[in-house]
C-alpha cells in the first residue's frame, strides 16, 4: 500500500486527488496540506472532499507529518512546491508534481534536488494530452513550414498563469519539431498593426473564464486547408487519475528526474 499525501487539499484539484485516491485499491492517503492561513486547517482530508472521513487532519507543517506518506502529489503554486520539495528532498520522500508557472530560476531549484529524491513532473497530467503532445510533433514534422502554427488555450477563471504549462509545452514540441527557437519566435498575443504574420512565429491566444477545466487547440493553418488538433477536459478526474498512475510510477524509484514519456514509455 502507497501512502500519498496531497498538498493544495482544499483546492478543487485537491478534493479530486483525495476522492481518487479513496477509490484506489492499492493506495491510502498518509497526509493533506493547506497553506497557514487556510480555514480547512484541522478538518478531516475525506470529509473536506466529500468522501468518508478518513481520520487524516489537513494540516501546514509537511516536517511534522513526513514519515506518514511515500509520495506526495502537489497542484499547488511555484513558491510552495519549492519549499516542500526542499522538506522531501532532506527526506527522501518523492513527488508527483502538477504545479506549473516556474521561472527558470526555480526550475533550476527543483531541478537541484533530483540527486536527492524521485521526482515526477508533468505539466498536465492528463495521458491524453501527453498524446496529443506526439501527435502534434508527428503533424509538425510532416507539414514542416508549409503551415502557420498557433496554439490556443482555455481555463477557468481562477487560474493565475498564462499562457498555461500545458501550453508552453505544447509550444516547445512544436519548436523542436521544426526547428525554431521557442524564446524567439513565440508570440503571445497580438494588439494593434503587427504587420504581416511570420512563418517562423509560433503563435499563443489565451482564454479565461468561468470554470473550463482545460482545453488546447494546436492549429496548422496552409493555404487551402487546416488542420487543428484539440484536448477538452471535461472533468479534473482525468488529471486526477493520471497523477496516481504517475504515483505508482515514481514509488520505488531511484533518485532522478521523471515524466510522462517515461511513464507511457
Amino acid at each position: 500500500m502507497i501512502r500519498v499525501a496531497v498538498a493544495g487539499a482544499a483546492g478543487k484539484m485537491g478534493r479530486a486527488l483525495i476522492q481518487a485516491i479513496d477509490a484506489a485499491d492499492e493506495l491510502t492517503l498518509g497526509a493533506a496540506f493547506e497553506h497557514a492561513q487556510s480555514p480547512a486547517l484541522g478538518q478531516d482530508a475525506g470529509v473536506l472532499a466529500a468522501v468518508k472521513g478518513c481520520g487524516v487532519a489537513v494540516g501546514k507543517d509537511v516536517v511534522a507529518a513526513i514519515d506518514s506518506f511515500d509520495v506526495v502529489i502537489d497542484f499547488t503554486v511555484p513558491e510552495a512546491t519549492l519549499a516542500l520539495a526542499q522538506a522531501c528532498a532532506q527526506n527522501n520522500k518523492a513527488m508527483v508534481i502538477g504545479t506549473t508557472g516556474f521561472s527558470e530560476q526555480q526550475l533550476q531549484i527543483l531541478h537541484g534536488y533530483q540527486d536527492k529524491m524521485a521526482i515526477f513532473t508533468s505539466p498536465n497530467m492528463s495521458v491524453g494530452v501527453n498524446l496529443m503532445l506526439q501527435l502534434v510533433a508527428r503533424a509538425a514534422q510532416a507539414l514542416g513550414d508549409s503551415a502557420d502554427v498557433e496554439v490556443i488555450e482555455a481555463h477557468h477563471k481562477d487560474k493565475v498563469d498564462a499562457p498555461s504549462g500545458t501550453a508552453v509545452r505544447i509550444g516547445e514540441v512544436l519548436a523542436g519539431a521544426l526547428g525554431r527557437d521557442l524564446s524567439k519566435d513565440a508570440v503571445y498575443g497580438r494588439q494593434g498593426i503587427t504587420g504581416a504574420r511570420e512563418r517562423s512565429t509560433i503563435g499563443f491566444s489565451t482564454i479565461r473564464g468561468g470554470d473550463i477545466v482545460g482545453e488546447h487547440t494546436v492549429m496548422f493553418a496552409g493555404d487551402g486547408e487546416r488542420l487543428e488538433i484539440t484536448h477538452r477536459a471535461q472533468s479534473r478526474s482525468n488529471f486526477a487519475q493520471g497523477a496516481l498512475r504517475a504515483v505508482s510510477f515514481v514509488h520505488g524509484k531511484p533518485p532522478g528526474l521523471y515524466n510522462m514519456n517515461d511513464l507511457l514509455g
